[in-house]
């Protein structure tokens, strides 16, 4: 099985070689990832963001070591081994806290940081690019500043076996609120002045060996997605950013908000050295449409009961609006891109009783119903195996389709 490092080398190296990151936090959909890879061996990364996990549990509830035994015993479930699995921590830096003062704000990212590390996780992005309440006009040099002072603490609490990814050319975590009219790509002499500052604030603290363990660099490769648009990767427009890759001692590049790219782009995005492919909104969105799918089934057949979920989902995120107001234009598409905008707010939204009541309610009104194969294929986009229980029909769907996401991944990585 290739190291996380093996994989960047080879990458380096010119070779058709990365990863997938799997970003989401949700049971179903996680389980439909590992059942991905049950028969192989190769490396599963898994990485939570500081807003989904941290030491006060994040919005998940988890922190640190409740997300990792979550993970764990979700992929020995499913006959994934634990020492398959690389646990990352993304955006580690002070992102939840920035409504804070500077010094409270850091104080609780440290804490976090050593909570990620103590719980086993072993790839840590430092990003303290986020203005604190008191920063004003936030320099880079103070950002690598905060991001050494964070690896301090890792490597205060870790044993020696921890990779590093630095820089933050991304949105912050839970993705766009705005339209976007373009997109910049990273300019190569960006990437240098980033590195060098990091090298200058990590050698200022002793951290230089720490910082050789550095495997990534977060840039922008002219890729993002909001609730209703889609960049696609253009190489062309890349294509000095990829050179600069070269100039980075053991680095490649780290993508984030891949999300709905082609299978061709993500492809060649590793051809330009990005050795690591993140993923997180478009698994849990095709969890939604496996949902969505069964519903429509649902509504085709006679039961005394229907389930309304998707009127339950409604309901629940108009009487709960925080977590998709920002991502959701205002407007005769509302309620549409509310369920089925790229962005996938809904996911937020799962784990609420009455949702996961509807939920089981539709499981068990489809397993008695027992629906034919062709209305199931019309809503699912092909024919069911006819070997398939009505009863776990769910599961079958939702396996499938975030598997096909998953697929892609997998090819475009060579993985």
């Amino acid at each position: 099985m290739r190291t996380l490092r093996d994989i960047v080398e080879a990458n380096r190296g010119g070779e058709r070689c990365a990863i997938p990151s799997y970003c989401t936090a949700h049971p179903e959909t996680l389980s439909a990832i590992f059942a991905a890879y049950r028969d192989d061996a190769a490396p599963i990364l898994v990485e939570a963001t500081c807003n989904q996990v941290n030491q006060f549990g994040g919005y998940t509830g988890m922190t640190p070591a409740d997300f990792r035994r979550f993970v764990e015993a979700l992929a020995e479930r499913e006959g994934v081994a634990r020492d398959r699995l690389i646990l990352g921590g993304d955006h580690l830096g002070p992102n939840p806290w920035k409504a804070e003062p500077t010094a409270a704000a850091m104080a609780k990212a440290r804490d976090m940081v050593a909570a990620f590390v103590e719980a086993g996780f072993t790839k840590i992005h430092l990003d303290a690019s986020m203005a604190c309440a008191d920063d004003g006009l936030l320099t880079e040099a103070v950002m690598a500043e905060r991001a050494a002072d964070l690896c301090a603490v890792a490597e205060a609490k870790g044993k020696g076996d921890l990779l590093y990814v630095i820089g933050t050319e991304v949105p912050i975590p839970g993705g766009e609120t705005e339209a976007l009219d373009t997109l910049a790509v990273t300019p190569p002499e960006a990437v240098a002045h980033t590195y060098a500052l990091h090298r200058e604030a990590f050698a200022a603290r002793g951290l230089e060996a720490a910082l050789e363990r550095a495997i990534g660099i977060v840039v922008q490769p002219g890729v993002d997605f909001g609730n209703d648009q889609i960049f696609a990767f253009q190489p062309d427009k890349a294509t000095a950013l990829s050179r600069s890759a070269a100039a980075l001692p053991g680095l490649c590049f780290e993508a984030h908000s891949t999300d709905y790219q082609s299978q061709d782009a993500l492809a060649a995005l590793v051809a330009h050295h990005f050795a690591i492919l993140k993923v997180g909104p478009e698994l849990t969105f095709a969890f939604r449409q496996a949902v969505a799918a069964l519903a429509r089934i649902e509504a085709e057949m006679d039961v005394a009961e229907p389930s309304r979920i998707l009127d339950v989902i409604t309901e629940e995120m108009r009487g709960n609006p925080r977590d998709w107001r920002a991502y959701v234009a205002p407007g005769p598409r509302e309620a549409a891109m509310m369920l089925y905008g790229l962005s996938d707010r809904v996911r937020y939204y799962w784990p609420r009783p009455a949702i996961q009541a509807a939920l089981a309610k539709l499981g068990a009104n489809l397993a008695a119903a027992r629906p034919e194969p062709g209305l199931v294929a019309q809503y699912a986009g092909a024919l069911v195996d006819g070997a398939v229980d009505p009863a776990t029909l769910p599961q079958h769907l939702v396996r499938r389709m975030v598997g096909d996401v998953v697929a892609k991944y997998r090819a475009a990585a060579a993985s």
